[in-house]
C-alpha cells in the first residue's frame, strides 16, 4: 500500500500506517481485517476497523505465556465468528509495551497499554510530589519505548509552580516538564504540544488523569471524580483502560490509578530515569564498583561533595535490587516451563512407546 492510501486510510487516525499495511499483508490474504483495540473486557474487546467500531469477540489464549488483547494492540479480525461477532485472530507485534509487574505470583507482568508514543506521567500538585514515585514512573516509561512527559497537574493549587517544575525535573532528568491547570486551562496548550501519537495517561489516583484528558479531548468523555481532602487520595473513577482520538491528531488512553508500581525487567529504563548516576559511575575506578565503600567511587564522591543526593542513590539502589529480583522471578519461571515441556514430551515418547508395544 502506498503512503498516500496509508494516509486516506480511516485507521490513520488511529496511527496506522504503510509499515503496519506491509505487516498486515499475509493476513488481508487470508480474509482478515485490521482494527486497533480500544477496550478490553473479559472475553471481548472494543476495537475500531475501517468500517467502524466493531465488539470483537477474544478466544482465550492457547498457553500463560501468549499475548492477550491490550489497549493499544493491533489485531487481525475474522468476521463472522461464531456468536456473529467477529474474532480476534492475531495480534500484530507490538512496537512498544507498559509493562509493569503483576499483583500476583505471575513474573509475566501486565502490559498497561501497547504500541504506545508518549507516557504522560500525571503528578498532582495538590500534595507535594514523592520524587520516588515520580522516579518508579518514568523508568516505567523509558523501558516501554516510549517517550515519557512528566505532567503537574493542578498547578491553580500552588504558588510556585517554577520550583515545583525544578525539583520534579531532578527526579527525571532528560524529561520534558510541564505544569498545568485542567481546571482553569493554563498550561493546556503547553502540554498538548509535547504530546505525539498514541499518548497513554498513567499516574496514581487523585493526579487528575481523566480531568486532563478531557481537557486534551475537548470533551467530557472520561469520567472523573473528587479527591479525599484527608490524605489527597482519588477513588478509582477510570475503572478500564480505552482509546479515544484526540481532536489535533493522535490517540488518547487513559488508564485507571496505579496504587502500586512494580518494575520488572526494567534495567533499560533505570539507566534511562537514573542517567546522572550512570555518568558519575563511568568515572569509578572499578568496573563492577557497587557505590557502597569502593574507594575512588566516582558516585560517593557527588554524594559528599553535595553533586548528587544521598536520597537519589538510595531510590537507584532500591529499584536496581527490586528490578534483579523481578528478573529471578522471571528465570525462575523459564526453567520452569522449559522443565514441563520436558516433561510432556517424555510423557508422550513413553505413550508412544507403551503403544508401539501393544501394536507388536
Amino acid at each position: 500500500m502506498s503512503s498516500a492510501f496509508a494516509d486516506s486510510s480511516p485507521l490513520a487516525a488511529y496511527g496506522w500506517d504503510e509499515d503496519l499495511e506491509n505487516e498486515f499483508t499475509s493476513h488481508r490474504a487470508a480474509g482478515l481485517v485490521p482494527a486497533r483495540v480500544a477496550a478490553v473486557d473479559r472475553g471481548l474487546c472494543d476495537a475500531v476497523t475501517e468500517d467502524g467500531p466493531v465488539r470483537a469477540s477474544v478466544p482465550r489464549a492457547a498457553s500463560p505465556g501468549d499475548p492477550v488483547p491490550c489497549t493499544g494492540d493491533w489485531a487481525a479480525l475474522r468476521p463472522g465468528g461464531p456468536d456473529g461477532r467477529p474474532v480476534v485472530a492475531a495480534l500484530l507485534p507490538r512496537r512498544t509495551a507498559i509493562t509493569r509487574a503483576s499483583a500476583g505470583r505471575d513474573s509475566r507482568g501486565q502490559v498497561l497499554a501497547a504500541n504506545v508514543d508518549t507516557v504522560a506521567v500525571a503528578v498532582s500538585l495538590a500534595a507535594r510530589p514523592a520524587p520516588g514515585r515520580i522516579e518508579r514512573l518514568v523508568a516505567l516509561a523509558w523501558e516501554s519505548g516510549a517517550q515519557p512527559v512528566l505532567v503537574l497537574t493542578k498547578a491553580d493549587q500552588v504558588a510556585d509552580t517554577a520550583a515545583a517544575e525544578a525539583d520534579a525535573a531532578a527526579a527525571a532528568p532528560g524529561v520534558p516538564v510541564v505544569a498545568c491547570s485542567a481546571a482553569t486551562g493554563d498550561g493546556v496548550e503547553a502540554v498538548r504540544a509535547v504530546l505525539a501519537g498514541t499518548v497513554v495517561l498513567v499516574g496514581p489516583s487523585g493526579a487528575g488523569k481523566s480531568t486532563l484528558g478531557n481537557a486534551l479531548l475537548g470533551a467530557d468523555s472520561l469520567v472523573t471524580g473528587a479527591v479525599r481532602e484527608a490524605d489527597g487520595k482519588g477513588r478509582h473513577t477510570t475503572v478500564r483502560r480505552e482509546l479515544l482520538p484526540l481532536p489535533g491528531g493522535g490517540v488518547l488512553i487513559d488508564t485507571p490509578g496505579l496504587r502500586g508500581v512494580g518494575l520488572v525487567e526494567a534495567s533499560a529504563g533505570l539507566e534511562r530515569t537514573f542517567a546522572d548516576v550512570e555518568e558519575l559511575a563511568a568515572g569509578c575506578r572499578f568496573a563492577d564498583c557497587a557505590h557502597e565503600t569502593e574507594p575512588g567511587c566516582a558516585v560517593l564522591a557527588a554524594v559528599e561533595d553535595g553533586t548528587l543526593p544521598q536520597r537519589r542513590l538510595d531510590s537507584y539502589r532500591r529499584l536496581l535490587r527490586e528490578n534483579a529480583w523481578a528478573a529471578s522471578r522471571t528465570d525462575a519461571r523459564l526453567r520452569a516451563e522449559h522443565e514441563n515441556r520436558w516433561k510432556t514430551i517424555k510423557k508422550e515418547q513413553r505413550r508412544m512407546y507403551r503403544e508401539r508395544g501393544r501394536d507388536r
